[in-house]
């Protein structure tokens, strides 16, 4: 231990860096180290997914996690309207073959600031669905609390078979204004997208 130390301290001594390049080599060491922890601070985490018979139809409940960016957050406050779209797959099983495609369905709720009342508004484009949150915080836990929605009928699922569910949501950066959306499509700070969520149902 000992030998292996001073031959670090002779190497230190004999190739120091200048300072200058030093300097660079530690500005470089904390932009890198500190670009993930910003990264990690923004994004939508699905926490739970699931299924329940209800009558003849499915319907699904979910828990999600939404973090927007500051960008994200200073559009909305600024009148930008956000759509959040949930993507899910509905597909069957198959043991010698790839799986089959059932069902897609995508699930789109506006998210905008009413500036008049000084309310946040969810609404659900699917269903017509408005709801008024006094801050977004409260609205971001509301959209994040996925029950009972109705997503496929059981008569077009097959008795007996085994089904694969996929659930996703993200920011849908087409729907942005069209001076906004090149600096969406190649900022990290617009690329608001959960992992896919997979869960089996065994009809």
């Amino acid at each position: 231990m000992v030998s292996i130390t001073h031959a670090w301290s002779r190497q230190a001594d004999t190739r120091r860096p200048a300072p200058r390049r030093w300097l660079r080599c530690l500005l470089l060491v904390s932009v890198l180290g500190s670009a993930p922890l910003a990264l990690a601070n923004n994004g939508f985490v699905i926490r739970d997914a699931g299924m329940s018979l209800q009558g003849s139809v499915y319907h699904l409940d979910a828990r999600i996690d939404y973090e927007l960016s500051p960008e994200a957050i200073d559009a909305v406050k600024n009148g930008v309207p956000l759509i959040i779209a949930m993507d899910i797959r509905v597909e069957r099983q198959r043991r010698w073959w790839l799986n089959q495609e059932v069902a897609t369905l995508t699930q789109n709720y506006l998210l905008l600031y009413h500036a008049l009342t000084e309310k946040y508004v969810i609404h659900n484009l699917n269903s017509g669905i408005q709801e008024n949150y006094v801050n977004l915080d409260t609205a971001l836990w509301a959209l994040g609390r996925v029950d009972n929605l109705p997503l496929i009928d059981a008569n077009l699922l097959e008795s007996g078979a085994e089904y694969t569910l996929e659930l996703r949501s993200r920011l849908d950066i087409e729907s942005l204004p069209a001076p906004m959306r090149p600096l969406a499509y190649i900022s990290s700070d617009w690329q608001l997208q959960s992992d896919w969520y997979s869960w089996s149902l065994v009809h």
